[in-house]
């Protein structure tokens, strides 16, 4: 399985050139939408994309959005960390496939209720 198809990079991209916070641009949780989730099936880790840039030189992706691993937080993350991940039993991250896009105050709503 691709972690990352054409189709859905051409969307995180469309989120930028500015992430939500990037320079003269606030964070509106209500308004940015979390377009894709990857998850470890093996170690309860979740990464939850809001955007992304792709650096020129390396073809890497940069996403921000957020992070359910040790804590839950907003952040950075690199489809190359992403590639590299193994869980407990050595199995790779996986997108998740039907994974429908909600608002980023809804998800970290439904997060602190799991808390």
């Amino acid at each position: 399985m691709k972690l990352l198809p054409k189709d859905l990079l051409r969307k995180l991209l469309a989120q930028d050139p500015y992430h939500p916070t990037g320079p003269g641009r606030e964070l509106r949780k209500d308004e940015e939408l979390v377009l894709a989730k990857w998850f470890t099936p093996d170690a309860n880790w979740t990464w939850y994309a809001v955007s992304a840039s792709q650096d020129k030189e390396s073809g890497d992706v940069q996403f921000f959005g957020l992070v359910d691993g040790l804590e839950v937080e907003l952040g950075y993350f690199w489809l190359s960390e992403l590639e590299k991940v193994r869980g407990k039993l050595g199995l790779p991250v996986e997108r998740d496939l039907y994974w429908e896009p909600i608002t980023l105050d809804k998800l970290m709503e439904e997060k602190e209720r799991a808390a």
